[in-house]
């Protein structure tokens, strides 16, 4: 082999041969061809013609211990084909081998009976009686794994056995393993056995024959029995009852409780506590109330064991000794669950297990919604909101995601005061660890649905704009990770925004973000949740210019994109919106972009129409969608016609027969259902669109009523600013007309004061004289005016002619408000004019209306009078035909008469 290598190798030292040498004989070597000799080939070999049964009876015999371990842990479905011949004949071989047999053989026998015990498979209690007979066998194997693993089968055939067979065969050995005598491994097993067997029997015979066994295996001088047993007291309290479990099993758990070994104290504190729910107000107040106080005095100082389980266990008996605590023994509690929350955090505290904290500080998470519970809502500040707080930002990334799984509880508890937790939140959204956001995610859509129903309040806290951008920085640190589940679970989430946000908030915030989603992430589970969610969206939306938009957005983007990915994202999209759009709202929006599809030069996107076929079919009802259930009927065709693709072909030719089926696969009550889900959605839609006209009502009114009140108030400045000018002109008008306005009040006060003193004169002129001060045309003044003007005149008129600087000036006060007199009265004049020309424009267009509908009328009547003539033109018709028909009978009866003349003549 390979000579020109060897020839070129240079000549090793003569030592030994070179390495390349070497590598080549270790190649030369010869390869065993099979792994077994002809022999063994011939010892695994089975005939083929033996059934299931016969083939493991016969490799129990003869095979090896492989085969053997094979046939018994394939004993369950030989039990399941036929019970009564694999007991007969299989069961008693597995008993023979396994007298001997290894670890290997006997941990999968137990494990086989297990099976057969826990599946309900046996149906007959002799066959129950045969397992039971091999598990005590080797109920005492020296292997501690195997006598466990056959203990577990033991228990499990306690619960199909009968009462005798239990009381016969297991609980009178009992008897005797119970002993100091017999091994630790055996004492243990009777613990098990003792507490699985009490709840078979009624309470007299455990109160008579276990309880004694019992109360021996507590007292027993191995502190692992004495634990074990410790823990079976609990079910055994069960089965006799609340009194005798006060007289009896209470005392020894008590007894227990101070047991000088940790564990067994341990062990009674939790038997104890469990039993808490079958306790009376009495017996918790003087029996339980001491033990955790004391538990709660020494338990940091003393046993880390107890101080453990009492940090899982502190939200159940804080709620439960509620009613029994005093006001001092209530703020003892909240202490001590503050101290529990910062356990291992401080410097001086070393000598616990970096391990053994971290698990207290996550049980005192566990049970924070308990603790809220507990505690006054007045007082959440300043009791539990320091360690929410800290638990929120601890080191450890465990203690923070126990947090996070318990915080929607929390929110729930607090109400109205969520918003003192809201800090906290922003804490959880923005950790950077991902796997606290999973555990935030897991009840998102509950936490915001309390959060945010504070409405306009979180909106004036500014608090709402913090909490949204948490948000999307929580979904863009998922989305730049490799966590797709994580993202796919956080879009399902965030769906719960359409019923909690504005609509114009949330497409300006998260619309165009998972828009983003769709069309750019690569996975596609999240692209069909992010479609999900953008439907969602667009179904609650409640303005139409906005839904337009996205709908405009998914055609152009997905169903008409130049990357054919998007267009198959596009039919994604609408098997979603079957889901969540009632079938009225599909057909008008997405049926016809999705049948479109059928040109695409991509068979990938063909393929998924032809998919997609039977689903836009379902949502077709004649005769109102006719038109469109021809469109797919020419989608179809076009398939089966010029479709040259072999796989499309394939799958229209298989939609086609799903076509044919579809109407008469569905039966009536399903299609009534699907029928009454579509009407609740229609409705749906239409009460999202009556909202949006209120909406848009509303804001008209409002934009109205505010035009309505800058009009009032620019009025009210127009007019406060005419006064002002008229006063300032009137102030300053001696000195800038001058003279000629001076002249002008000597004459008028010379008129006035050379007048008689009758007022019939005054009240005819005066109008003239207004009119022609004023210069405007006065047709909108009012009598009550002119009588204010007169009486005015009369009254200046009555004064005498030796005051004439009074005189000048009241006529002069009387002028200025006759002038902002005729001002106003010209507004409202010009008022009334545009009434007036609405009115005449309301009467020329009720006018319009009058004549077009005499036309109509005319019409109708020119078409009565057409009908009238056709009727009279049709009845002188039938009147010529008659008068025909008898002109020919006239013509008949004179040709008859005259040959009948004929013959008689």
């Amino acid at each position: 082999m390979f000579p020109g290598r060897m020839t070129l190798s240079p000549p090793g030292p003569p030592g030994g041969p070179p390495e390349e040498l070497q590598e080549l004989a270790f190649i030369e070597r010869p390869i065993r061809r099979s792994l077994k000799t002809a022999e063994e080939i011939d010892q695994l070999t089975v005939d083929e013609d033996l059934n299931d049964v016969e083939r493991a009876v016969y490799l129990l015999s003869v095979g090896q211990e492989v085969q053997r371990a094979s046939v018994i842990s394939n004993l369950p479905s030989l039990v399941r084909q036929n019970p009564a011949e694999t007991f007969r004949r299989v069961v008693p071989k597995v008993r023979e081998v396994l007298n001997g047999a290894g670890a290997e053989i006997q941990l999968a026998a137990a494990t086989s009976f297990l099976t057969i015990l826990q599946d309900d498979i046996i149906l007959i209690h002799t066959h129950t009686y045969s397992i039971l007979k091999t598990v005590l066998l080797h109920l005492n194997h020296r292997d501690t794994v195997v006598s466990s693993a056959w203990l577990e089968t033991l228990l499990s055939a306690i619960n199909a056995l009968p009462k005798e067979t239990i009381k016969q065969e297991v609980l009178n050995p009992l008897l005797y393993q119970s002993q100091l005598s017999h091994s630790l491994q055996a004492r243990l097993a009777a613990c098990r056995i003792l507490g699985k067997a009490s709840c078979k029997f009624d309470s007299l015979i455990v109160k008579k024959e276990l309880l004694p066994l019992a109360r021996s295996l507590s007292r027993d001088t191995e502190s692992e029995v004495r634990v074990c047993m410790c823990r079976q007291l609990e079910s055994m309290a069960r089965a006799i009852g609340m009194d005798d479990t006060r007289t009896e099993l209470l005392p020894e758990l008590l007894e227990l409780a101070g047991d000088e070994e940790s564990r067994v104290r341990l062990a009674a504190f939790d038997s104890i506590i469990s039993l808490m729910e079958m306790m009376d107000g009495d017996d918790r107040l003087h029996l339980l109330v001491p033990l955790v106080m004391s538990a709660c005095d020494v338990s940091s100082q003393v046993d880390e064991g107890i101080m453990v389980s009492l940090s899982f266990q502190f939200g159940k008996l804080c709620s439960g000794l509620a009613g029994s605590l005093s006001e001092e023994q209530k703020r003892l509690l909240l202490q001590k669950f503050q101290v529990l929350c910062i356990t291992g955090l401080q410097t001086e505290e070393n000598q616990m297990d970096v391990g053994e904290s971290t698990l207290i500080r996550c049980n005192c998470c566990y049970n924070l919604p308990a603790m809220v519970a507990f505690v006054d809502p007045a007082h959440f500040l300043c009791d539990i909101h320091p360690s929410l707080s800290g638990l929120c930002s601890d080191p450890e990334v465990s203690v923070r995601r126990s947090v996070a799984a318990s915080f929607h509880q929390v929110v729930k508890l607090l109400e109205s005061n969520v918003h003192v937790v809201h800090k906290e939140l922003l804490l959880l959204l923005q950790d950077s660890a991902l796997e606290v956001l999973d555990a935030l995610m897991n009840h998102l859509d509950e936490t915001l649905e309390v959060v945010l129903s504070r409405g306009d309040n979180l909106i004036l806290d500014n608090k709402l704009p913090e909490l949204l951008s948490a948000l999307l920085s929580a979904e863009q640190k998922v989305g730049s990770s490799l966590r797709w589940r994580l993202h796919e679970k956080l879009l399902h989430r965030y769906s719960c925004l359409s019923r909690l946000l504005p609509g114009e908030l949330l497409h300006q915030t998260f619309s165009a973000r998972i828009f983003i989603i769709l069309t750019t992430n690569k996975v596609l589970p999240v692209q069909k949740e992010a479609a999900r969610t953008f439907c969602t969206f667009l179904r609650y939306n409640r303005k139409q210019e906005q839904r337009q938009e996205m709908m405009e957005r998914l055609i152009q983007d997905l169903a008409q994109g130049r990357s054919y990915w998007n267009r198959l994202r596009f039919l994604d999209v609408c098997e979603i919106a079957t889901e969540i759009f009632s079938r009225k709202y599909f057909n008008k929006h997405f049926l016809i972009p999705a049948l479109e599809l059928v040109h695409d030069p991509v068979a990938n996107v063909r393929y998924k129409l032809c998919q997609l076929l039977p689903r836009l079919r379902s949502s077709l009802r004649l005769p109102a969608d006719k038109l469109l259930l021809q469109k797919l009927d020419f989608c179809v065709q076009k398939f089966l016609c010029r479709e040259k693709d072999k796989d499309v072909v394939a799958m229209i030719r298989k939609t086609v027969l799903e076509l044919d089926k579809l109407d008469l696969s569905e039966p009536f009550h399903k299609r009534h259902e699907w029928d009454l889900l579509d009407q609740k959605k229609e409705k749906e839609e239409m009460l999202l669109l009556e909202m949006e006209q209120l909406e848009r009502q509303q804001s008209d009114g409002k934009l109205n009523s505010d035009k309505h009140e800058e009009r009032k108030r620019r009025d009210s400045k127009t007019s406060l600013s005419s006064a002002k000018s008229m006063s300032v002109s009137s102030s300053t008008g001696s000195s800038s007309s001058g003279k000629e306005t001076r002249k002008a009040k000597l004459s008028r006060s010379r008129s006035l004061s050379s007048q008689p003193t009758s007022s019939k004169p005054v009240n005819s002129d005066r109008p003239l004289k207004v009119k022609d001060l004023s210069g405007s045309s006065g047709l909108g003044k009012s009598t009550r005016d002119d009588s204010v003007r007169t009486a005015h005149f009369t009254l200046t008129t009555q004064s005498t002619s030796s005051m004439p600087v009074l005189i000048r000036s009241k006529t002069t006060s009387l002028l200025d408000h006759a002038s902002l007199l005729e001002q106003r009265e010209h507004r409202t004049s010009t008022l009334d004019h545009r009434t007036g020309n609405r009115d005449q424009r309301n009467h020329m267009m009720e006018h319009r209306t009058s004549s077009l509908e005499e036309r109509e009328h005319r019409t109708s009547t020119l078409d009565h009078r057409d009908h009238r003539t056709s009727t009279l033109g049709q009845r002188s018709k039938t009147m010529e035909r008659g008068s025909g028909m008898k002109d020919s009978q006239s013509r008949k009866l004179s040709m008859n008469r005259k040959s009948n003349s004929l013959q008689s003549e």
